[in-house]
């Protein structure tokens, strides 16, 4: 694998990001100004050299990105910038790549064993292949998450989240759903489950049955698994579907991604909803899915209204549109870093925020 040297390998990312159009060999040799005018200039990097360089030179690139210049505007304006600038970073980044070899390892010197986080991330690896550097990194923090898992409180148990699963580290939401009366213990739906908590905060409160549902085969192997960890698999199940299971229940939850916007990645899916389709169809299908008298629990920041990207009026619009009303309004203020942060672009807007728990019932 010498510069100048012709060479073809399987161009892999987790996240959905297409290959890059130029790609030149680079090593030691390469100063971090000039991996960053490469960068700048659209050319991805092939790393052959010692593969702790290759993270310093990632970490340099990073710090001459800088914060830009500070968001001004409208809430919405401030957002879109701040995703703007976000996406740019991503993209620099995304452009210094290295090799990964059957097994899957990286050829490089000093290169740590990757095999469990690339293989989660990246599937069986049977040829020689490139990936982005920035992205294994992340690839590679997500299996410790995964190894360690995430403490939550409803539980007194730890989850473990799977590549590409949403973490739960933000606990009010969970906190909403362990707290709300149980309209029965008999079955509940959990729409789009994710890792599984809600699933089983709910299977651990005494609900005889939960169905877990999501459209995403990463998702259901990952409740599928924390079900079992935390021994509530003979009340728990995840299937692989799209939003409702067949059949009605009395308890039918979900969480859907709370700010109307286009994922930049598959790994934005959790947080990005393109004009919350999926709150919406949630709201619509629901009736169709209770058993009468039963209650559907949709657990949603508003933090899209506090950036202009969704108001309250077109919630409640599609509420009554469907043939619902609310029951009632748990409401928490998140607790997460970045609700504190005044540096954070969007400070405004995430120290306002509230999650809530709206109880909804037929009309």
């Amino acid at each position: 694998m010498d510069a100048g040297t012709g060479m073809a390998a399987r161009w892999r990312s987790a996240n959905g990001r297409s290959a890059p159009g130029r790609v030149e060999v680079v090593d030691d040799s390469l100063t971090a100004d000039d991996a960053y005018r490469m960068a700048s200039q659209g050319i991805a990097m092939l790393w052959h050299g010692d593969f702790h360089n290759a993270r310093q030179i990632l970490n340099a690139m990073d710090r001459r990105i800088g914060a830009g210049k500070k968001a001004t505007g409208t809430p919405a304006e401030k957002f879109y910038r701040h995703r703007q600038a976000a996406s740019h970073r991503a993209r620099i980044l995304g452009l210094l790549l290295i090799p990964l070899d059957p097994g899957p390892v990286v050829p490089l010197r000093r290169a740590p064993d990757i095999r469990e986080a690339a293989a989660a991330a990246y599937g069986d690896i049977g040829e020689s292949s490139v990936v982005s550097l920035h992205e294994l990194v992340g690839a590679i923090g997500a299996h410790e998450w995964r190894r360690t898992g995430v403490y939550v409180d409803a539980l007194q148990d730890r989850i473990h989240p799977h590549y590409g699963t949403f973490f739960p580290t933000r606990s009010e939401y969970v906190d909403l759903v362990a707290a709300a009366a149980l309209p029965a213990d008999t079955l509940a739906f959990d729409v789009g489950t994710g890792t599984g908590v809600l699933a089983a905060v709910l299977a651990r409160r005494g609900v005889r049955r939960v169905v877990a549902t999501d459209n995403e085969a990463r998702a259901i192997a990952c409740a599928t698994e924390n079900f079992r960890n935390l021994g509530v698999q003979d009340r728990a199940e995840a299937v692989l579907t799209d939003m409702f299971p067949p059949g009605r229940a009395p308890l039918i939850v979900c969480n859907p991604p709370w700010i109307p916007a286009t994922p930049h990645s598959s790994l934005d899916n959790a947080v990005y909803d393109p004009g919350s389709r999926m709150l919406f169809r949630f709201l619509t299908e629901l009736p169709g899915h209770l058993e009468p008298g039963g209650e559907g629990w949709l657990v949603l920041s508003d933090l899209a209204e506090h950036l202009g990207l969704r108001s309250r009026e077109d919630l409640l619009a599609a509420v009554e549109a469907a043939g619902l009303k609310v029951a009632e309004r748990l409401d928490t203020k998140p607790t997460h870093p970045k609700a504190s942060d005044r540096d954070d672009p969007l400070f405004a807007a995430r120290s306002a925020e509230v999650t809530s728990l709206w109880r909804l019932v037929s009309q």
